[in-house]
């Protein structure tokens, strides 16, 4: 799954790179955070596997609230009014972006608890039925 996101944070790097010019990020500086950025909510499939037992859907943790990066973003809007923080500022915007990108993806075919922590309900735009039942 982590492959699956990489080509979206490419397309958004490429989106972005003219804006991101001014804060003195290369094309390959704003590919490689938006690269990171995409693939990093499924950091939590380490807690997932090796703490948790595989208890939770790994899309309930906090990497995969959709709150954990919208605060991301206003910490980097907030930064960004700093002049001395300008370009950590952008960087920490391109990850809350491909991050919720990577959150955005997800919700097509699977599970994201888009209102947590105040709701605990999944949301997805399709579901798909299970054929095959995993080790059996």
């Amino acid at each position: 799954m982590f492959i699956a996101h990489i080509p979206s944070a490419y397309l958004l790097a490429k989106a972005i790179t003219a804006q991101c010019k001014q804060f003195g990020l290369s094309a390959r500086d704003i590919i490689v955070v938006a690269v990171i950025g995409t693939i990093f909510p499924d950091i939590d499939l380490l807690y997932f596997y090796f703490v948790d037992d595989r208890q939770h859907h790994h899309h309930s943790y906090p990497t995969h609230w959709p709150l954990t990066w919208l605060a991301l973003l206003i910490l980097a809007t907030l930064l960004c009014r700093q002049a001395s923080a300008k370009k950590s500022a952008a960087i920490l915007g391109i990850f809350g972006m491909a991050a919720l990108l990577h959150l955005l993806l997800d919700s097509v075919v699977g599970d994201v608890w888009w209102l947590a922590p105040w709701v605990d309900q999944s949301f997805s735009l399709f579901t798909l039925e299970a054929i095959y039942q995993p080790g059996g």
